[in-house]
């Protein structure tokens, strides 16, 4: 089954940087897109309301089998729990592997579109969308030339964390971990330099203390993994969110992105 049209919104004015920001399981692109633009910042704008010139890609994924809830259910990749992240984690695997290759071609398309500048393009996701999108973020190296401009992750987890945090010498180990996992032919393992490229790009990274549905120690638990791998990560823990916590927090949550996409992009 291939993978719905993107929800897409056009900028107000010229275009010149853009975000792709995946959803969480059993949503889909338009509602993500539809609920995150209901949130507002301190000066009670939205986030596209502070960013005119960005174009907001919104991917939806295909439906897909889930064993835990014996039904089809939009998903990146089916997961067994979320309790315990490793607990058949090797259900991730064919998911994970599709997703990635899907979001690439996605990040590449976008990226031609702004003339080949990698740098103007931010990805992300919320919950399962951030967890299939840091994935994409490290398969990235050997699909794009040079780095992206940013990541935002929202209320989620890195699938294959402790693996990921037992690797002997992570930075260099990683390319060959990720190519080994995946275990995809159509994805080149990146060389040692490719990935440190990739593994420059600045990170902004929440959750809420109390969500509900994916707990916090699981957001810590990339925000340590992704400093182990080297990167330069922004952890920011909230309180009080909707959604039982599982969302981003306002105004205080949507300000620290706007502020981070101005310190990223620096065109302010």
């Amino acid at each position: 089954m291939a993978f719905p049209t993107p929800h897409i919104i056009e900028p107000e004015g010229d275009h010149t940087r853009t975000i792709i920001l995946l959803h969480g399981r059993s949503s889909n692109g338009a509602e993500f897109a539809e609920e995150l633009f209901s949130s507002r910042t301190s000066e009670k704008k939205t986030l596209a309301a502070h960013l005119p010139g960005c174009r907001w890609v919104f991917p939806t994924s295909r439906d897909r089998w889930s064993k835990v809830f014996e039904e089809d259910l939009t998903a990146w990749f089916d997961i067994y729990s979320l309790s315990n992240i490793s607990e058949q984690q090797d259900l991730q695997i064919d998911g994970l592997r599709e997703s990635t290759l899907y979001i690439l071609g996605v990040l590449e398309r976008e990226v031609a579109l702004l003339g080949g500048r990698s740098d103007r393009l931010v990805l992300g996701g919320m919950s399962q969308g951030m967890a299939a999108a840091l994935w994409t973020l490290l398969c990235s190296p050997g699909r794009l030339q040079g780095r992206i401009g940013g990541f935002i992750g929202m209320s989620g987890w890195l699938p294959f964390a402790n693996e990921i945090q037992g690797l002997q010498s992570p930075r260099e180990m990683i390319p060959k971990f990720l190519f080994d996992t995946v275990r995809c032919e159509e994805q080149v393992q990146a060389s040692t330099e490719e990935s440190g490229t990739m593994l420059s790009t600045p990170v902004l990274l929440l959750h809420g203390t109390d969500d509900a549905w994916v707990d916090v120690e699981l957001g810590r638990q990339a925000h340590a993994s992704l400093v182990k791998l080297g990167m330069k990560v922004d952890w920011k823990e909230y309180t009080g969110a909707d959604n039982d916590g599982h969302w981003v927090k306002e105004p205080e949550g949507l300000d620290d992105i706007v502020q981070f996409l101005e310190a990223a992009w620096a065109w302010y």
